[in-house]
């Protein structure tokens, strides 16, 4: 019977691999994102002095005026790129947006807040609801940073042990639910900071400074969790779970999780933890909901928008630090004042890729804008979509394709946003759609493809996992494994984006599909 399994792996194996081959072969040539855009500032730099030499213009739809290409190797482009690296780089809006959401969440998270709170809805729902829960744990697991990635799928598995279900389909399916849970929450993450603040960067130099919002995608995030939940144990009902029962188990998985009962200081921790965070929320209510309350607009009475919107990073910020200081308090993982700027800094170090990332894509996106090839690109692209026809529903297919495959590539979320954002942003904002409609079919191309890849920078976790149960299991069988969840989502997700298309549902807080 071992024989016939081990025969069963290795034929499911072959033809995958050969797949997997050319993408490890063709992304293992690529280099740093860093270095990526290094180049690509270049080519912009080379670009800006070819087109002006040639006297590439466009017409602005707005007002008619002439739009130039602007030389950037001149004594100008140069005295201005001196002046303005540090500026540029300091002034980044996404910089300190980031870094103070993340610091907040470092403190629930080192405490030990996040997961328990996690661990412990996956053991108190019935069985029967189980399996959408784990996906949608999976998803919110991802409000601090990356933790719903390494936290659920353990758990996952031990869900499924205790179930009698094999545990490398909880393995797979809670893997699958964390990675593709970045275009689905129920509450506002990092990666909504993030990718609005790249967004709103581009948005600022467009006629109307237009500003995205890191709820701007809120309400489609919403529903995308639903739609995770159910989509996503409908795919491990019906193809993972069946096919992991052919898998032996050749060892034992060393869960750092026994079970789902907290210890005293645990429940005593989430005690005052809940009750911290109760406080502040009425406490922030109480700010925004009187019509006469100082975070509303003073204007107009209404919140969008207003400061409590932007003003949501630092009320964030004390949405996680206070409960896990709280939690940390009962537990004894904070034990002085001083533990929570441990947490503190522990947060910055894993964002040092990140900081000297932001450094040459901040020099990319103002030099791309000083150069005005942004504005021309936008406004020819958009021509051509319109005389093409290509203004709706394919349009939409085609670019989330396009994000997909270039995922499979380049794992950075934020780097490809950077790439995408100063073309499509202003492209498709001539066709009257909104920057908050392009960021979101932007994270759903961004998030299918994240567990089907080798290259993301968490599937090796995924393949030790699976390791610990069976070591014959290769990388072309846990991509088969994880390849349902790709393309299922993807169309599911399709149809949803667009039945808020056709009824033209708000996406977010005060914002739509097309610009108001």
């Amino acid at each position: 019977m071992a024989e016939q399994e081990k025969e069963d792996n290795h034929y499911t194996e072959p033809e995958s691999r050969g797949v997997l081959r050319w993408i490890e072969k063709m992304g293992n040539k690529l280099p740093h994102p860093f270095w990526i855009f290094v180049w690509i500032t270049i080519l912009i730099v080379v670009l800006s002095a070819v087109t002006a030499l040639l006297g590439v213009s466009a017409v602005h739809p707005d007002d008619g005026s002439i739009v130039e290409a602007e030389n950037l190797i001149s004594g100008e482009g140069l005295r201005r790129f001196v002046e303005e690296v540090v500026t540029n780089f300091a002034h980044f809006a996404p910089f300190g947006l980031v870094l103070v959401m993340l610091m907040g969440v470092s403190i629930a998270e080192r405490s030990g807040l996040l997961a328990v709170a996690m661990r412990t809805i996956a053991f108190s729902v019935p069985k029967k609801v189980v399996l959408p829960v784990i996906f949608i744990i999976g998803a919110c697991g991802n409000i601090g940073s990356d933790a719903g990635i390494v936290i659920v799928p353990p758990i996952a598995a031990l869900i499924f042990t205790q179930m009698g279900l094999h545990p490398i389909a909880g393995l797979v399916a809670g893997y699958a639910g964390a990675t593709a849970g970045f275009t689905a929450n129920f509450f506002i993450a990092g990666t909504d900071v993030l990718l609005a603040g790249i967004s709103t960067e581009i948005t600022s130099q467009m006629p109307g400074g237009m500003e995205v919002s890191p709820t701007a995608n809120w309400y489609f995030m919403i529903a995308s969790t639903i739609l995770l939940a159910f989509g996503g144990a409908f795919i491990a009902r019906r193809y993972t779970i069946p096919r992991c029962q052919k898998f032996e188990l050749l060892g034992q998985f060393d869960h750092e999780v026994s079970d789902g009962k907290l210890s005293d200081p645990e429940k005593q921790g989430l005690k005052r933890a809940g009750l911290a965070l109760f406080i502040y929320a009425v406490f922030i209510i109480l700010l925004v909901a009187p019509s006469w309350a100082p975070l509303r607009n003073q204007e107009t009475g209404g919140i969008v928008p207003s400061p409590f919107l932007r003003g949501l990073i630092p009320i964030l910020f004390f949405f996680f630090a206070i409960p896990g200081y709280f939690y940390g308090k009962a537990t004894g993982s904070i034990k002085k004042q001083n533990d929570i700027l441990k947490f503190m800094e522990h947060g910055m170090k894993e964002l040092s890729g990140y900081i000297v990332l932001m450094l040459i894509v901040a020099q990319f996106i103002n030099l791309f804008s000083w150069s005005n090839l942004d504005t021309i690109l936008a406004i020819t692209g958009a021509d051509f979509l319109t005389s093409t026809g290509l203004t709706g529903p394919l349009l939409f297919i085609i670019f989330m394709i396009l994000v997909a495959v270039l995922n499979i590539f380049l794992g950075s979320g934020s780097a490809k946003w950077a790439i995408f954002a100063p073309i499509f942003i202003p492209m498709l904002a001539q066709l009257n759609y909104s920057p908050a409609f392009v960021q979101l079919m932007y994270r759903i191309g961004d998030s299918i493809t994240n567990c089907v890849t080798p290259l993301y920078v968490y599937f090796p976790l995924l393949l030790g996992w699976i390791h610990k149960y069976n070591r014959n299991i290769g990388i072309g069988t846990i991509v088969s494994l994880l390849i349902p969840y790709a393309i299922i989502l993807f169309v599911m997700w399709v149809v949803l984006l667009f039945v808020w298309y056709v009824l033209n549902i708000p996406i977010g807080v005060g914002e739509f599909i097309y610009i108001q």
